[in-house]
């Protein structure tokens, strides 16, 4: 297979990167990336000679009809993703997350190439606290965020594009991610490398908010089953059953240092800050037969831990540079 995979020197699309290379070394890699503050080509270190990296942007519709036009298949990661930036100025997250989705689209119908789509449980709005519902391949997108609502209009474009132009389109939604390669604005890593500098972690509101939480290997290899098997047009819903509040994941990365649980400080909540995220993966566990390899999320998380504790001159450039931002702000806690 040759396989373009966009945003592939971000977090996940990274992490996706390393998983193809030495799982699947018969497929060739080409991955594109603008690599903005969110970007790392140091992620990809590890396997550049396995791969071709091209530097673009996906809204350069020649650059990305070019690129496509020799691929079998797409799988595109590529976003603006965070949600307080996305509140700050919403531009960007249009241009990236709609205009750039819809011209891989166009390039994909063009070259009838296989295309999986990346996005996010966050589309669906939050749920409430104690609810014991959660999210389906059914549930109304109700996004409550410039992020989530620019990703939701890309589903919505996925979806179009396969109903009237007969694209061979999959979508993901998947609940929070953690691993290796993930940039410290983030909530678990900026808590581990607080920690490591000795800092006291700062927790938004009490801290009941819950995520539900996956390994990002987990969740790519999610994608890899559907990328191969999964039927054209269909949705998958990727969640590890990771349900665990703010407060209580703080409290295992304290543990996991050997520090008291409750040795963080509350500050006041942001704005819009969604309740809770919960997924049914379900119909993806049944049907293509995914379940995670960590199943323990204390598991997932020594693991990062021990990832951010050996490979400190990764984050390390991008650890100030993200704490000045920040402090400009006056936003303390994540």
């Amino acid at each position: 297979m040759r396989l373009l995979v966009t945003g592939g020197a971000g977090f996940i699309g990274a992490n996706f990167v390393h998983l193809v290379c030495s799982d699947h070394p018969d497929t060739t890699v080409t991955v594109l990336d603008s690599l903005t503050y969110a970007g790392n080509r140091q992620s990809l270190q590890p396997v550049l000679n396995k791969i071709d990296f091209v530097h673009g942007d996906i809204a350069d519709l020649d650059l990305v009809d070019e690129l496509v036009s020799g691929v079998d298949a797409v799988v595109h990661f590529a976003a603006e993703s965070h949600n307080d930036n996305s509140l700050a100025d919403p531009w960007p997250f249009l241009q990236t997350n709609i205009v750039g989705t819809y011209s891989l689209l166009q390039a994909v119908r063009r070259y009838n190439v296989r295309y999986h789509h990346i996005s996010t449980d966050e589309v669906y709005g939050d749920l409430e606290l104690g609810d014991p519902d959660r999210f389906t391949e059914y549930t109304p997108y109700n996004p409550s965020s410039p992020y989530s609502a620019t990703k939701a209009s890309s589903d919505m474009l996925v979806r179009a594009w396969t109903r009237s132009f007969g694209v061979q389109a999959t979508i993901s939604n998947c609940s929070n991610n953690y691993g290796p390669y993930q940039h410290v604005e983030k909530f678990i890593p900026r808590q581990i490398t607080n920690v490591i500098d000795g800092q006291r972690p700062r927790l938004y509101g009490a801290g009941h908010n819950v995520r539900d939480w996956i390994h990002v290997e987990d969740h790519n290899r999610a994608v890899w089953e559907i990328l191969q098997r999964g039927r054209i047009g269909q949705t998958y819903l990727i969640g590890a059953d990771g349900e665990l509040d703010n407060k209580t994941v703080v409290g295992m990365i304290l543990e996991e240092f050997g520090r008291s649980a409750d040795d963080f400080d509350f500050v006041t909540d942001r704005a819009g800050h969604d309740l809770r995220y919960a997924i049914d993966s379900t119909l993806l566990r049944t049907e293509l037969g995914w379940t995670p390899r960590f199943e323990s999320f204390r598991d997932g998380l020594r693991q990062t831990i021990q990832w951010y504790r050996d490979n400190e001159s990764w984050w390390r450039p991008h650890k100030a540079v993200t704490e000045r931002g920040y402090a400009e702000k006056g936003e303390q806690a994540i």
